[in-house]
């Protein structure tokens, strides 16, 4: 770069390092512990205490927030009288943390198209409207990207040292037990309806790796147009939540990101590179689940490992359809044809994809976790889909053991990993790993386990496309690689089988097998 580059200008009026450490790296930092955690209520639990012990900041960055949620302890409006505590609504507990600590602010960051379902959450518009005499209370709107991309990182940071990274945002429709009954009357909406098992998942982290993220917040807070935020003071004081146990503790976690080209900011495609590394790197399996699987380039580099005389298996867990009439039409038909182009490589039968069930009700899965031979679990906001890969503002966090001082983690990924195929096949952790080692892979675990049981993993299979969706998917109209080229009429050989390609050859093959028949 050139010493008048816009991008590395903006970083230095900020103090940001915004230059990756390696391909695929944005950061490598410290954590003095790290816990997954799984489903919103334990992670909605989680945060409430977090935000209970800040003494100078709570930084909340997300593509989508709702004040209308309760958290899980608190009074009610009703018991406002006779309850001396906070208050569990979202929107009236962030101002009750402002009022009982005259030392904190509280910034949320919201992507911006959600103005337009702040204005369909009425009492959501008023909360807002309540919070703005607060002057350490900022609420604001991320416009920071090109027009039809999106801010989707997921982070929150509490006093600079303890972060959050991963799926789940803090709005409605999230909240969920890893029970996921199939009819929970906890599971509600603001206006009361129910609504489905819901299955997400994010790392809680201390360290200097909180300070990494602070410090990636608090520039995407000055890209959104906030003013400049400065650091959170060093501290002995913890904010982690009590009784929370650790999974990992002094372990090293890498750092990912995606960003669109914006205003002369460069293009981040972290997030890309390090799937594709990943994936190259599996030896014996790839167990990830993910909201969708419409990315040209991930099963373009599925598809490469599975032509090899010995693959490794790979297990995808996602919905049985994405949520939205408008993600239904650009990921579903995408998800379908190369799915079909993949499974035709597939000679060896290791790639399987499935979508868990509470009974006969499908789970939908918003969860992005990567977990690769047990050396590496990955989690963050980005999903298998070109989007996330070039368009939308993503962020992904890592556990690599060949890192120096990692090895110890060998053994609890391997123990997440069983402890996630047990919430979705209705087992104890501790039966998993006898079941993969007698059946030989996880796959041949949950066929053996079959569908007669409250929770499964059902194979998926595709629905049949007509000619426009197949169009629309071939040509990545609905799901661009380039935000270009979202207001393109893309050619096929710009889509989802670019020639030369071995999805491109294994879908000339199918349509030739089906105009023969």
């Amino acid at each position: 770069m050139s010493d008048s580059d816009p991008a590395r200008d903006w970083a230095a009026r900020i103090g940001f390092n915004d230059e990756s450490v390696e391909p695929g790296v944005w950061r490598y930092a410290r954590a003095k512990r790290a816990r997954i955690v799984i489903d919103a209520a334990d992670y909605f639990d989680c945060m409430q205490q977090a935000m209970l012990r800040a003494r100078q900041r709570v930084l909340m960055i997300g593509w989508d927030f709702d004040t209308r949620i309760h958290l899980s302890q608190g009074r009610r409006w009703w018991e406002k009288g006779t309850k001396r505590t906070y208050p569990s609504r979202l929107g009236s507990f962030i101002p009750w943390l402002a009022r009982h600590n005259d030392k904190l602010e509280i910034r949320i960051l919201k992507w911006s198209l959600s103005v337009v379902q702040f204005a369909q959450r009425g009492s959501m518009a008023l909360d807002v409207l309540r919070w703005m005499p607060h002057r350490r209370i900022d609420f604001k709107f991320d416009t920071a990207h090109p027009v039809g991309c999106s801010h989707h990182q997921k982070i929150v940071v509490i006093d600079g040292d303890f972060a959050v990274c991963g799926g789940i945002d803090m709005t409605t429709r999230r909240w969920d037990t890893r029970e996921h009954r199939t009819i929970d009357r906890r599971r509600r909406r603001p206006d009361k309806a129910l609504h489905g098992p819901w299955h997400d998942a994010t790392m809680m982290v201390e360290g200097e790796i909180g300070e990494a993220l602070e410090e990636l917040g608090r520039a995407r807070w000055v890209r959104a147009g906030g003013k400049p935020l400065k650091p959170a003071a060093r501290s002995d004081h913890s904010v982690w939540p009590e009784h929370l146990a650790a999974d990992f503790e002094n372990v090293e976690i890498g750092i990912a990101r995606t960003r669109a080209e914006y205003e002369g900011v460069r293009k981040v495609d972290e997030i890309e590179q390090l799937f594709l590394q990943h994936i190259a790197q599996a030896k014996h399996f790839i167990y990830a689940e993910n909201q969708y699987f419409a990315s040209r380039k991930i099963a373009e580099a599925m598809a490469v490992r599975l032509s090899e005389p010995d693959p490794p298996e790979i297990i995808i867990v996602h919905p049985h359809s994405a949520d939205g009439w408008i993600e239904s039409k650009a990921m579903n038909p995408a998800r379908a044809r190369l799915v079909a182009a993949v499974r035709a490589l597939d000679t060896q039968d290791r790639f399987h994809l499935y979508v868990p069930h509470t009974n006969d009700t499908p789970i939908y899965v918003h969860a992005k976790i990567t977990i690769v031979d047990d050396c590496i679990f990955r989690i963050g906001s980005a999903n298998f889909n070109n989007r996330s890969l070039g368009l939308d503002s993503e962020c992904d966090v890592f556990i690599d053991c060949n890192r120096p001082g990692n090895a110890h983690c060998h053994t609890r990924i391997r123990e997440l990993r069983h402890s996630l195929l047990a919430e979705h096949c209705g087992l104890q952790q501790h039966e998993v790993g006898p079941l993969i080692e007698k059946h030989g892979s996880m796959a041949g675990m949950i066929a053996s386990l079959g569908i007669e049981r409250r929770r499964t993993l059902r194979p998926y299979h595709p629905a049949k496309l007509t000619d426009l969706e197949i169009e629309l998917a071939d040509r990545a109209m609905l799901d661009p690689e380039k935000p270009a080229e979202l207001f393109e009429v893309t050619p096929p050989e710009r889509g989802l089988f670019r020639r030369g390609s071995l999805l491109a050859r294994s879908m000339r093959r199918l349509e030739r097998k089906r105009l023969r028949k």
